[in-house]
């Protein structure tokens, strides 16, 4: 009889792992994801797809040169998960930074890549492109870099007058990093935080939202004041936290989500 009880549960089991196997996982990141599950994914409901732009630059002594390609991912992750039927795709982290002879900008220090222009709206145009293929009907661009939001919008504007009239659209939802880099450093001011210390890079605000998505990223005894031209800080970082960091999260993604709803919706 034991043998006839342990015999029958291991066949149970093993009838049960097919329909585990067929599970669509919970990740929202299309790296993740199979080629079969996004088949059906798409064409169970209507998916958006939010490309993330990132950068690979200086972000001052006490900040990885990768700050907006982690940031860019964790934020996405939330923004996919709030909107309910979003995916990520893979962070676009090369971008234009500024060029190379002579140096200017970012690109007098070590460890920032800078693409032309013309090389990164291929990279979204192709992005956009390849999803549209595969049945994708909108398509976000959400840069957390300066650089890419001209470029952005000028991607989608052409890609929307060549496929207008049918079902997909590609949004350059701006309303992302205005929320990172006007409303949130408001909030700041505020709360009486100084523009000086706020800044624009490297600064209060930006490391701030770094120690609340990832501090790992953060070393916290280098997390001083410029100057800017040799250091590469605008603002001044000593009293940046990760609960300050938390305000500028859920902005970014409240403010975010509404602006993508509102722009699928519009179509």
């Amino acid at each position: 009889m034991k043998l006839l009880a342990s015999t029958a549960a291991a066949l149970l089991m093993l009838a049960s792992l097919p329909a585990a196997r067929a599970e669509t996982p919970s990740t929202v990141f299309l790296e993740e994801l199979t080629w079969t599950e996004l088949r059906d994914l798409t064409a169970s409901r209507s998916v958006i797809v939010i490309v993330p732009v990132g950068g690979t630059e200086q972000n001052g002594p006490h900040m990885t040169l990768g700050k907006h390609n982690v940031r860019v991912k964790l934020l996405s992750e939330k923004i996919a998960r709030a909107l309910g039927n979003g995916l990520v795709a893979p962070v676009i982290a090369y971008v234009p930074e500024g060029k190379l002879s002579p140096p200017g900008g970012h690109m007098r220090f070590p460890g920032t890549i800078t693409v032309p222009d013309e090389t990164f709206r291929q990279v979204l145009e192709y992005a956009a492109r390849s999803f549209k293929l595969h049945g994708v009907k909108n398509i976000v661009f959400l840069g957390d870099h300066g650089s890419t939001q001209a470029d952005q919008r000028a991607v989608a504007a052409r890609l929307n007058r060549e496929w207008a009239g049918g079902p997909a659209r590609v949004h350059a939802v701006e309303e992302y990093y205005r929320a990172a880099t006007v409303d949130f450093p408001q909030l700041l001011r505020s709360r009486g935080y100084r523009d000086d210390e706020v800044g624009t890079h490297a600064g209060l605000a930006d490391t701030s939202l770094m120690l609340a998505l990832d501090p790992r990223l953060v070393r916290g005894g280098a997390a001083r004041p410029g100057p800017e031209e040799t250091s590469g800080v605008s603002g001044d970082p000593s009293r940046a936290s990760a609960e300050l960091g938390q305000f500028g999260v859920e902005l970014i993604v409240s403010r975010t989500v509404e602006a993508i709803r509102k722009s699928v919706a519009r179509r």
